[in-house]
C-alpha cells in the first residue's frame, strides 16, 4: 500500500500529529503536500536516480518532504543536524545531492556544508510553502518509487551512505519487507497509532514512520524527547506502538515513582527497542513495569538481516537479541570460517538483502566473507536454539596485555550503578599493557565528580566483572556524544585520548 491509497480512503484520517504544536496532518493533505513537491523536483531538474538531501530536525514537513521523494523516484538522503558542518558536507558531497533541503533552525548549518557548492540548489521547508503553494497536488505523471540511502552513524569513523538496490519504473506502492515484519509480526495496521520519539533523519524512525503510514495508522512524532512528556502522549493519544532505545528506558525508569504510576499506559500494545544493547537488568525492569509488550530487533542501515525476539521469548533467553527473521545467522572467525554454538566471533548474515557502501568498494568488500556473508562488523555468539547473543562492536575491542575485553559488559554493568547516569567504555593508551580499561562516566550528579566516585566505581566492577575487566581509570564528562537513537561517538572520546600517544 502506499498513503495515496488511504489519501482515498480514509482522506481524513490523522496520517501524523506534531506532538508539541498538536499540528495533525490528515492522508489527504499528505497526499497533495508530497504530490506539490514532486512537481516542485522535476520542475528544478531532477529526474528519477537523482539525488536529494534533507537536512531537517523533526519538523512538520519532514514527512511530506520523504513521501515526494519517494513516489518522484529520488535518493533520498536524510542528515542528522546534530553532525558538524564538515560532516554534512562531506555527505552532501558523496552521496551526489544536487538539492539540499533544510529548516530555518538548520539553515546556518547547510550554507556552512554548501560553502564552495555553487551547483546545490538549496531550500528551506518554510520557502518551499510559498515555492509550491501554486503547484498541482495531483500525482506528477511519471511517479515511480524512489530509495532512501542513509549513512551509517559515523561511530567509528566517516558516515558511508549504504546503497540498497533501486529497480527504476517500481511503482510508488510496492510492498516493501519491512511493511510485511511490522504487520505480521507486530500487527502494525490502519489502527495503530505510532509513537516515534527518536529524530526522523535516522533509519529506524524513518523507516518505520513511513511503514506505518503504508499501512493507514498514525504516527505521534515527538520534537524532541522527554521521559514524563512521553508517557503523557502515550496516555493522550492512547498509543498502541511505539519504538525506543535503551538510553529512553534508563530516563523512564529514573523518573519518581509518582510521575511513572500517574499515566495511563494499558493502550500500549508493542514497545519495540533497538538501536544500541539494553543491559539486561534494564529490559527487566521495563518488563516488570510495562508488562510482556516489548519486543526487541537487532539490525542495521544496511538491511543485509534482521532478528527479533519477544517479550516471552526473552524472559526464556535473557540477554539475546533473537533469532534471525531476515538472512541466516553465522558466527565466524578470523579467517571466515564458520563457529560452533557458543563460541564468540563476527556476526554475519547468509542470504540477506544485499547492499553496498556508497562510493567505497573497499569497505563494502571488507563486510563480505569469502563466503559472500555480509556484517556490520559487530561480535556475538548464538546458543544450541539460534539465539544470538551480542558482545560489541569488533572496532571498539580492547586488547590489553593480549587480552580480547568487550566494553559493552563493562558498560552494561556500569549502567546500573545508581550515581552513574550514562557511561562509556574505551582503550586508552598504556605503556605497559598496549591499553588499559577507561571508562568516561556521566555522573546523575556531577557534583560528585571525582577521584572518590572513581574509586567507588571501579570497586564495584571489579566485584562484578573481576579484575581483568573493570577499568582501571574513570574519568567524568558533563554529557556523552550519544546520538538520539543511543549509539556512542566513541570515536569522539578515543580521540581526546589516543592524539596524545602519537
Amino acid at each position: 500500500m502506499h498513503p495515496a491509497h488511504h489519501a482515498r480512503a480514509t482522506p481524513d484520517r490523522p496520517a501524523y500529529v506534531m506532538a508539541e504544536s498538536g499540528r495533525q496532518v490528515s492522508y489527504a493533505e499528505l497526499d497533495r503536500w508530497s504530490c506539490r513537491l514532486a512537481h516542485f523536483w522535476r520542475a528544478q531538474g531532477l529526474a528519477p536516480g537523482d539525488t536529494i538531501a534533507f537536512l531537517l530536525e523533526n519538523h512538520v514537513a519532514y514527512l511530506p518532504l520523504l513521501w515526494s521523494a519517494q513516489r518522484a523516484g529520488l535518493i533520498y538522503v536524510s542528515i542528522s543536524t546534530g553532525l558538524s558542518g564538515g560532516d554534512v558536507a562531506y555527505i552532501v558531497q558523496d552521496s551526489g545531492a544536487r538539492v539540499l533541503v533544510a529548516s530555518a533552525r538548520t539553515a546556518a548549518l547547510a550554507e556552512e556544508a554548501a560553502a564552495g557548492r555553487p551547483a546545490l540548489r538549496r531550500f528551506t521547508a518554510e520557502e518551499l510553502d510559498a515555492l509550491t503553494a501554486s503547484l498541482p497536488d495531483t500525482p506528477i505523471p511519471d511517479e515511480m518509487a524512489g530509495e532512501d540511502m542513509l549513512y551509517s552513524s559515523g561511530t567509528t569513523g566517516r558516515p558511508k551512505g549504504i546503497r540498497r538496490p533501486c529497480v527504476p519504473g517500481t511503482p510508488i506502492d510496492t510492498g516493501t519487507p519491512l511493511v510485511a515484519l511490522v504487520e505480521s509480526r507486530f500487527g502494525f495496521g490502519p489502527d495503530t497509532r505510532y509513537l516515534s520519539p527518536a529524530p526522523l533523519y535516522h533509519a529506524a524512525p524513518q523507516r518505520f514512520s513511513m511503514a506505518v503510514q503504508r499501512l493507514g495508522g498514525t504516527v505521534v512524532v515527538m520534537e524532541k524527547f522527554d521521559a514524563e512528556r512521553a508517557l503523557g502522549l502515550i496516555e493522550r493519544h492512547r498509543i498502541t506502538a511505539a519504538q525506543w532505545v535503551p538510553t529512553h528506558f534508563i530516563r523512564m525508569l529514573r523518573l519518581p515513582d509518582a510521575v511513572r504510576a500517574g499515566h495511563d499506559l494499558s493502550s500500549l500494545q508493542v514497545a519495540i527497542h533497538a538501536a544500541a544493547p539494553c543491559p539486561v537488568p534494564v529490559k527487566q525492569a521495563m518488563l516488570d513495569w510495562w508488562g510482556p509488550v516489548i519486543h526487541e530487533y537487532y539490525a542495521g542501515t544496511e538491511n543485509n538481516g534482521l532478528t527479533a525476539i519477544g517479550p516471552e521469548e526473552w524472559l526464556a533467553h535473557k540477554g539475546s537479541v533473537g533469532r534471525a527473521m531476515v538472512g541466516e545467522l553465522r558466527i565466524v572467525d578470523e579467517r571466515g570460517g564458520e563457529l560452533p554454538p557458543r563460541a564468540e566471533g563476527l556476526i554475519c548474515f547468509a542470504n540477506g538483502p544485499e547492499f553496498a557502501y556508497h562510493n567505497d568498494p573497499e569497505k563494502t568488500a571488507a563486510a563480505r566473507t569469502p563466503q559472500g556473508w555480509t556484517t556490520l562488523g559487530d561480535v556475538g555468539w548464538m546458543d544450541e536454539d539460534g539465539y544470538l547473543y551480542l558482545t560489541d562492536r569488533k572496532n571498539f575491542t580492547i586488547i590489553s596485555g593480549g587480552v580480547n575485553i568487550y566494553p559493552q559488559e563493562i558498560e552494561n554493568w556500569l549502567a546500573t550503578h545508581p550515581k552513574v547516569g550514562d557511561v562509556a567504555v574505551i582503550g586508552a593508551p598504556d605503556a605497559d599493557l598496549g591499553e588499559r580499561v577507561l571508562a568516561v562516566v556521566e555522573p546523575v550528579d556531577w557534583v560528585e565528580a571525582g577521584d572518590a566516585l572513581a574509586r567507588e566505581l571501579i570497586a564495584f566492577a571489579r566485584e562484578g566483572l573481576g579484575p581483568i575487566k573493570a577499568p582501571r581509570q574513570v574519568d567524568f564528562l558533563p554529557s556523552l556524544p550519544r546520538q538520539a537513537t543511543g549509539k556512542l561517538y566513541k570515536r569522539l572520546l578515543r580521540d581526546r585520548y589516543w592524539p596524545v600517544a602519537g
